[in-house]
């Protein structure tokens, strides 16, 4: 099995790393040295966007199926990645569901459930397959690193669903870092506000405030976001960083309300 300790054999797992944020990162570790698993529930975007940014699967980049809502797709995922690259050092938990934006009582049962569905049960999925991956390998250990957003900390003007399940999120971080003891298990959260993507397009635009009003805010490089995940990931087991927050400068977010 390759040494977790060894920088040229970290193995990396990615979700939502299509594109977006998951891209970023799935890309900043490749240069980094690590070999990752990029997941997807297309494989093919995956691929394709491994390829158009010049890493051919083989050695060091994997396109994975994996939906994240799933169980059986989740295991599958994470076998494969065992089977290719022998262990699983970091798992960076980014696919994410923003839903419709509307006031709680617009918001069905049925929209409720799809955005708990991947961003809270999808991500608790992800966590516990690759604890278990990190709990069997020797060197036991690894890495988890859960994508809060900052309305883990301060929600949106029409946000319950994807609000709630990011303040989840953050309990599940705590709790998953807790579990890890004694296993060499850490776990940290990084809550990014405004970084640019297809995503977040709007938000330049023009975004709901808390007044009522309608204003454009600022972004910031995705590269920028990314590279904070990459440090995260950088850090030896003694240490953790436990809850990072990036944003973009001058945006709404320590004032808002």
């Amino acid at each position: 099995m390759p040494n977790s300790l060894d920088p040229n054999s970290r193995v990396a797992v990615v979700t939502g790393a299509a594109r977006g944020i998951g891209r970023a990162v799935t890309l900043a570790l490749l240069a980094d040295g690590w070999s990752v698993a990029a997941c997807a529930r297309n494989r093919e975007a995956a691929a394709a966007m491994l390829n158009d940014a010049g890493w051919s699967q083989g050695h060091q980049a994997l396109a994975v199926t994996l939906d994240v809502t799933d169980p059986a797709s989740v295991e599958a995922a994470f076998a494969s990645v065992v089977d290719e690259f022998g262990r699983v050092d970091l798992l960076f938990n980014n696919a994410g569901s923003f839903g419709r934006a509307a006031p709680v009582d617009e918001i069905s049962l049925e929209e409720w459930n799809a955005v708990v569905a991947v961003n809270l049960t999808g991500t608790m999925l992800c966590t516990r397959a690759a604890v278990a991956a990190m709990k069997a390998q020797n060197p036991q250990g690894g890495r988890i690193i859960n994508n809060g957003s900052i309305s883990a900390q301060a929600p949106r003007p029409g946000s319950s669903a994807y609000t709630a399940t990011k303040h989840a999120v953050t309990g599940l971080t705590k709790s998953t870092n807790l579990d890890g003891r004694g296993f060499g298990i850490t776990c940290g959260q990084i809550d990014i506000g405004n970084t640019a993507t297809d995503m977040t397009a709007d938000i330049s635009q023009g975004s709901a405030q808390a007044d009522g009003s309608i204003r454009e805010e600022p972004t910031f490089d995705v590269a920028e976001a990314a590279r904070a995940v990459a440090w995260m990931a950088s850090l030896p087991p003694s240490a953790t960083p436990n809850f990072v927050t990036i944003t973009a400068s001058g945006m709404p977010f320590t004032g808002r309300g």
